[in-house]
């Protein structure tokens, strides 16, 4: 048997697809969360599956059960997907888990997460980021009542791009609640996002796409790779941010093209993304994760969520006349959930969507923000 991997966040497509790869390049492979997804559980890769608390509301049985996990099983490697990435390097964890962690300190997380602690960061670094500026008052929002159409308005620890306003109507603004949000300067142009895997510092895998297929909230579930000139810009950017800031782990980055063709850095998730998937099918990307070993760049094919593109992509076909464009999209992409040999894991999907909008409707919330509920973090402090 290889070396054991514990990825975390199994309700995450990207973590059913690092499972499979893990599995390829022979590692033994451990899939937990805190709760019981049928996507994962009910897929054929050969892995282990565990159930551990929600770490936002038990922090401490979490934190317990992660050490026991690691000593039971021998892991090796911890390789978070969601927001529990923030609880895993909770302070009274690092000790027990160690370098185990595929994840930069809890401090350095915490800035990355911090949309206006990123934009400061990234202009630091020698990064091209909108002007930023922190709103913790009603007299902070009201500076930009005059010219709210030229700024975009958002939680600072927000995820899915909801509550995001952009180049709204003053009247909108009487909306907000001041705290802990912030204004950036709106960038017209195209957004595209960034897959970085880094190892100390240094750049070992990379992916970049856009989407034109995209849920209310602003989540993709089409994932298309962007042409060779713009991927190499974005290259040099994650470069850039990785060596500067010496970061360790995966992280997503979302950026705007301007209208000059300059990528703006907007915002950063420190965590596995969906970038993951053009990455992923030959076991590289768990070499790169495991031993460093940079990934060769090999033109990545587009990927969807099947479920979704049948969901929610159909029905936008329908209604916007892009029916040619949706089956194209169909015919040219793979569905990063199911495979040949493996299709339950479609079904299971589609009972965890209807268990998390359920989740949702008890707690008066959308089925996005009930997909966080129970690992999502917003600067609190750790048990």
């Amino acid at each position: 048997m290889g070396k054991a991997v514990l990825i975390t966040g199994a309700r995450a497509a990207a973590a059913l697809d690092m499972a499979r790869d893990f599995t390829t390049a022979g590692w033994d492979v451990h899939l937990a969360d805190s709760v019981p997804v049928r996507m994962a559980r009910w897929s054929s890769v050969p892995a282990t599956h565990h159930l551990y608390p929600a770490p936002r509301q038990e922090g401490t049985a979490f934190q317990a059960c992660i050490e026991r996990l690691v000593d039971a099983h021998h892991i090796d490697l911890i390789v978070p997907t969601c927001e529990e990435v923030f609880h895993l390097a909770a302070p009274a964890l690092t000790e027990a888990i160690g370098d185990r962690l595929f994840a930069p300190d809890v401090g350095m997380l915490a800035k990355l997460h911090d949309k206006l602690q990123f934009a400061q960061a990234a202009a630091e670094w020698g990064l091209t980021s909108p002007e930023s500026h922190v709103i913790d008052s009603a007299e902070d929002l009201e500076r930009f009542a005059t010219n709210s159409r030229d700024w975009v308005f958002k939680p600072r620890m927000s995820r899915f791009g909801e509550q995001t306003l952009v180049a709204p109507e003053a009247r909108a603004l009487e909306l907000v609640n001041p705290q802990g949000w912030m204004a950036q300067k709106y960038v017209r142009g195209e957004e595209a996002c960034v897959h970085a895997v880094a190892h100390n510092g240094e750049l070992v895998a990379c992916s970049s796409y856009s989407s034109r297929w995209r849920l209310n909230g602003g989540a993709s579930f089409v994932f298309e790779p962007l042409d060779e000139a713009r991927h190499e810009q974005l290259l040099e950017v994650a470069k850039t941010l990785i060596e500067r800031g010496a970061l360790h782990g995966q992280f997503g980055f979302d950026v705007i093209f301007d209208e000059s063709g300059r990528p703006n850095l907007l915002e950063c998730n420190p965590r596995a993304t969906s970038g993951v998937h053009l990455l992923v099918g030959d076991g590289q990307l768990a070499r790169s994760i495991g031993l460093g070993e940079p990934t060769p760049e090999t033109p990545p094919e587009t990927c969807y969520l099947g479920l979704a593109m049948v969901l929610f992509g159909l029905p936008q076909a329908f209604a916007n006349g892009r029916l040619c464009e949706w089956r194209e999209t169909w015919q040219k992409g793979r569905d990063v959930l199911s495979r040949s040999s493996d299709r339950k894991p479609i079904l299971g999907a589609l009972i965890d969507a209807g268990l998390f909008a359920l989740t949702g409707f008890k707690h008066g919330m959308s089925t996005n923000a009930a997909t966080t509920y129970d690992i999502e973090w917003n600067g609190e402090e750790f048990a």
